[in-house]
């Protein structure tokens, strides 16, 4: 039998409507419609849903982020048109079967023990042999050889002028045609199980029920009711996220315009968070430790939580989602960094918010991250000797690969470099800048430095700022050198310290020069004097003076210099510079009580690292950065809770396909005839012929054998 890819054909009623039946049960449709709802599959792949829209307008931009939207990209799983795609493709592949599962069942009874003489001419494997022996006995012989191979076998005598003849009609391998069936099937069983495991009936709900997303905040209690859905909702699939020692009965299902609230039928309570890391950092178990409360019965159910292993109760599955922060306390010291300023300390939650005022200026401190493990690699680290901000990755640049699979250019060494803060800092306008600060200095090109990393939008990735940590492995004595830079009394008196240093003899001429010099150049470098981007370097003609920095005496020579002496200007004042920031790093020691630095390696390596850093933090946007000094970690468990009555349906489909695809690939059809009719009184001339739904040379070695196992013939 062969499969039609024509729909059913109507014999009464409209034109117009044997039409639509016709589409609706035609293969050529069904295939349409998978075709689409893969595309789409593809789309909710690549494209990440359910993310909130700002996500989407940093990714795509306004305008197509809006288009995206108002087509369902971001929500494709739930869009209408996705559905209606599914409940299409069910009805179209329901129509398939029922269309041709009459024919297939005919055909799966059928021997077509009626096939004549002639037709056995047709088939491409054919042969003839004469017998010596009666055609009922060879028919009976040949029958039970068949049936000892495992065909199914039917007897047909017919009247022929010359006596009576015998069909041998044979077949074996029809499964395969259930394998279209329930190939077909499981298409059929996974679209139901979709659709009822998917948004179909919250959406039902808001149609019909009058439910309305959530958009506002507060407290989960004093949401309306007409946000809510009850416990006995049939099917919804939604997160909930749990602190430590609390408890949680509220699931949230996201939605375009807002969020639906699912109340559960019992509350979840969180024991203990449980997670493992791999040498890579990466996590390699989730699991929590929790007590399900039933809210009727007052039953306590305790159980354990891992991703692949989900807890369940009245018929809803807990699974293990990922993990949170549950509100841990930090403790947080502002460290001066761009202006003078009183060093504190300030406290707050992550999640929460802190108010600093500074006179006229108000700004707000958003706690928004803690990490108690970052593990890093420095496996490269030592290829690079530059002192940097810009260059600053702490993953490493990307390594090309070639040959196998495992073969990197660099090692990785990687190392657990302690925990780190992320916080916004946002003005009274509401813009803010995010930063990221390590808690603890770590080992970059043979010298200890603090990372303060800082990027404007969400969708950068952090630019550090590099600060040398002083021989107590503390940031301190930067901040004492850059407190310093800002005093100019102290520049003032570290200007003449260098300039008695370096100049011998008394001679009051060359120390007034170089006194002048000095001051030109820490004045320049310490932002003191405000320096225009020179012609040649502008893209911009209202570019904003240069504030300080490496940049503001660049440009100063830039401007001031001529061309061919530049390089020589420039070797001369950087030593100048030097020199005095190393006698303003002495007198800052000095003030604070503290001894002098020795003339050593590492004071050498701390000054070269310090002056690109203060030059850097010319750039940095915040008066001060926040240092993280002591935390409470506190976790959260983010679970997703389902209730899927489709999971059932569609773990069935999943096997029908498996069955039929199998079926259908690897059963071949095939059906054999053997004509017999008489030749003299002890003889039979037969007429033998094979036919197979699928042309292989299997089937060409098959046929050999049985023409020597029932003609006797030799191949």
């Amino acid at each position: 039998m062969t499969i039609s890819t024509e729909g059913v054909q109507l014999r009464t009623g409209s034109r117009f409507a044997s039409d639509v039946v016709e589409l609706l049960s035609s293969m050529r449709f069904a295939i349409s419609l998978l075709t689409v709802i893969c595309i789409a599959s593809v789309i909710g792949t690549v494209v990440t849903q359910h993310e909130p829209q700002n996500n989407y307008v940093n990714q795509f931009g306004p305008f197509w982020a809006d288009v995206f939207a108002s087509a369902g990209l971001f929500s494709v799983y739930s869009a209408w048109w996705f559905l209606t795609i599914l409940a299409f493709l069910v009805i179209s592949t329901s129509l398939c079967i029922a269309r041709n599962t009459p024919k297939i069942l005919v055909d799966f009874r059928a021997y077509k023990e009626n096939i004549r003489e002639q037709s056995l001419k047709a088939f491409p494997h054919r042969a003839e042999s004469e017998l010596d022996e009666k055609p009922e006995a060879a028919a009976n012989r040949i029958g039970q050889a068949l049936l000892g191979s495992g065909w199914k076998v039917k007897l047909q005598s017919r009247e022929t002028p010359g006596g009576v003849g015998w069909m041998v009609a044979a077949k074996t391998g029809a499964t395969n045609k259930i394998g279209y069936l329930a190939a077909h099937s499981a298409i059929v069983l996974v679209c139901i199980g979709g659709l009822l495991d998917g948004d179909l009936m919250v959406r039902a709900q808001m149609w019909f029920n009058g439910k309305t997303p959530f958009m506002g905040g507060g407290l989960i209690a004093d949401v309306p009711a007409q946000h809510r859905l009850s416990a006995s909702n049939p099917t919804f699939r939604g997160n909930l996220l749990v602190t430590e020692g609390t408890t949680a009965g509220t699931a949230i299902l996201a939605q375009p315009a807002g969020v639906l609230l699912q109340d559960l039928p019992f509350r979840v309570e969180l024991k203990k968070f449980i997670v493992e890391y791999y040498d890579t950092g990466m996590p390699k178990l989730f699991a929590s430790d929790i007590v399900i409360h039933d809210t009727e019965t007052g039953e306590q159910k305790a159980a354990r939580v891992e991703v692949n292993h989900p807890a369940s109760h009245r018929g809803i599955n807990i699974y293990q989602s990922s993990f949170d922060d549950g509100g841990s306390r930090v403790k947080l010291q502002a460290v001066p960094l761009t202006r003078p300023m009183r060093p504190f300390e300030i406290e707050g939650v992550i999640g929460g918010s802190s108010a600093l005022s500074n006179g006229d200026e108000q700004m707000t401190l958003e706690y928004t991250g803690l990490r108690v493990i970052n593990v890093e690699n420095f496996g490269d680290m030592g290829n690079d000797q530059a002192v940097d901000v810009r260059k600053v990755d702490l993953r490493g640049a990307i390594e090309s690969r070639l040959g196998s699979g495992h073969k990197t250019v660099t090692e990785k060494v990687l190392r657990n470099v302690g925990p780190s803060i992320t916080y916004k800092l946002r003005d009274s306008a509401g813009q803010a800048v995010e930063y990221h600060n390590y808690m603890l200095p770590m080992e970059l090109d043979g010298m200890r430095m603090f990372l303060l990393g800082l990027r404007e939008n969400t969708s950068d990735t952090f630019r550090y700022l590099r600060i040398p940590a002083d021989e107590q492995d503390s940031i301190e004595g930067f901040v004492r050198l850059r407190t310093g830079l800002a005093d100019a009394s102290m520049r003032a008196e570290a200007v003449k310290r260098y300039a008695e240093q370096a100049v011998e003899g008394g001679r009051a001429d060359l120390a007034e020069a170089l006194i002048a010099s000095a001051t030109r150049a820490v004045g320049l470098f310490a932002g003191a004097e405000r320096i225009s981007m020179p012609e040649s370097l502008r893209t911009a003609p209202d570019m904003p003076p240069i504030l300080g920095g490496l940049p503001a005496m660049s440009s100063f020579l830039e401007a001031n210099v001529p061309a061919e002496e530049r390089e020589r200007a420039s070797d001369v004042l950087v030593r100048i510079l030097n020199g005095v920031l190393f006698e303003l790093m002495q007198l800052s020691r000095e003030r604070d009580g503290l001894p002098p630095m020795e003339r050593d390696e590492f004071t050498q390596k701390f000054m070269t690292a310090a002056v690109i850093s203060l030059s850097d933090s010319f750039l940095y946007p915040a008066p001060m950065t926040f240092q993280l000094k002591d935390f409470e970690h506190i976790q959260a468990s983010v679970f997703q809770v389902a209730r899927a009555p489709g999971q059932n349906i569609v773990y069935l489909g999943c096997l029908l396909l498996i069955v039929g695809v199998f079926a259908m690939l690897y059963v071949r059809e095939r059906r054999l005839w053997v004509w017999l009719t008489p030749s003299g009184e002890r003889a039979a001339l037969a007429s033998m012929a094979l036919s197979t739904n699928r042309k292989t040379m299997e089937a060409d070695w098959e046929f050999d054998v049985l023409k020597s196992k029932l003609l006797k013939v030799t191949p």
